[in-house]
């Protein structure tokens, strides 16, 4: 799954995608536009739960589940009309599944903003409209002719669909709405119709807002206020502190900020919760499988099967499987072993039809 990284000159947005990925990919200086072709990056999504069975099964290697970050040139009023290079860019954000717009919480003198003030919900206006007009002009170019076709009955069954679904974006985007905001007067059929159009704003939405360290005390407030105005998922960053942990190990970053902040370092909101938060926007989720040679999460859609999950480790294990064994993540960990869970009867076989839930650690059996 890709998800992109956009929004305005100079918020910091290639300083934070360096810091995502612990690397110094994109560049990042103190001027608009110095990104221009996407930088793409794969971001483990950190689960202190696979250290934990990893330390357990005295594991040789640890796996997490990933996710694909691409750093986008920034946008301007008027991307849409192909202003600087705005068709380029508009392209590349057209190949993700997500996107996270980063947003100037931040003040400071020294970095000018495109619009020479610091307001997000602004900012917020600006590039949700190059993304509608953009949406815009591309079902424009497709609706009107399945409308003169479906008016003459000349039209197949599936061509008729496909007028209403569009007909339903193209009224959200004339009352200025985005097209995940319709999402769900569309069933399962209607949105793979809708995945060939890849509408930009039928794509979720993450806001980052980066705040400045004083702001970080603050966090939870702020995340709360924005989410409510935007009424998406909000994630607040420190870029700039970010930046300086980048080559920091877990711990070395806890002590940083706890003394930095003065304040308990779990309360601290930190990249980690972005790349989370994105995994879960695009309906994913992971189980774990943990034994001598390898501890890993496994990524699926959630409200996958039992068969569904297997088929991520291998496309046989979907085809023949038999059932599953299962035991929760914390009952696990606190007997220690497969073995002893087993023994307290908390360990469970599971069928076909089970769904598989988010702390699961599983075993396939299967039939060849």
């Amino acid at each position: 799954m890709k998800i992109g990284i956009v929004w305005l000159p100079n918020v910091w947005k290639s300083t934070l995608f360096n810091a995502l990925t612990k690397s110094y990919a994109a560049p990042a200086e103190n001027f608009p536009f110095c990104t221009i072709d996407p930088n793409v990056w794969i971001v483990d999504v950190k689960d202190p739960r696979i250290d934990v069975l990893a330390e357990m099964s005295h594991s040789q290697k640890k796996v997490y589940a990933a996710t694909e970050f691409v750093d986008i040139a920034w946008l301007v009023k008027w991307a849409s009309k192909g202003e600087w290079l705005g068709n380029k860019f508009l392209a590349n954000i057209r190949e993700t599944d997500a996107i996270v717009q980063v947003l100037r919480y931040f003040k400071d003198p020294d970095v000018v903003h495109v619009e020479w003030s610091i307001d997000p919900m602004r900012d917020v206006e600006i590039i949700n409209t190059e993304l509608i007009f953009a949406d815009l002009e591309h079902i424009e170019r497709i609706l009107p002719t399945l409308q003169k076709k479906v008016k003459a009955s000349n039209c197949t069954k599936d061509e008729k669909k496909q007028c209403e679904i569009l007909e339903v974006i193209y009224k959200a985007l004339m009352d200025w709405k985005l097209a995940h905001t319709v999402r769900d007067q569309f069933s399962a059929e209607d949105l793979k119709v809708l995945k060939s159009y890849n509408f930009l704003t039928l794509k979720p939405f993450i806001y980052a807002l980066n705040v400045s360290q004083d702001d970080l005390v603050n966090a939870e407030a702020i995340k709360s206020e924005y989410s409510e105005k935007l009424h998406a998922p909000v994630a607040v960053v420190c870029v700039k502190i970010e930046e300086e942990m980048m080559d920091m190990s877990t711990e070395e970053k806890q002590e940083f900020m706890a003394e930095m902040l003065e304040v308990q370092a779990s309360k601290i909101p930190t990249l980690d919760d972005l790349i989370s938060l994105a995994f879960n926007t695009l309906w994913l989720m992971y189980y774990f499988t943990t034994w001598e040679k390898e501890t890993k999460a496994w990524t699926i859609p959630q409200w996958s099967t039992a068969p569904q999950a297997a088929w991520a480790i291998h496309s046989d294990f979907e085809r023949w499987f038999i059932k599953a064994e299962v035991v929760w993540y914390n009952d696990l960990v606190e007997c220690g072993s497969r073995a002893k869970a087993r023994e307290k009867w908390l360990l469970r076989l599971e069928w076909k039809s089970y769904i598989v839930q988010d702390w699961d650690v599983m075993i396939f059996k299967f039939n060849v």
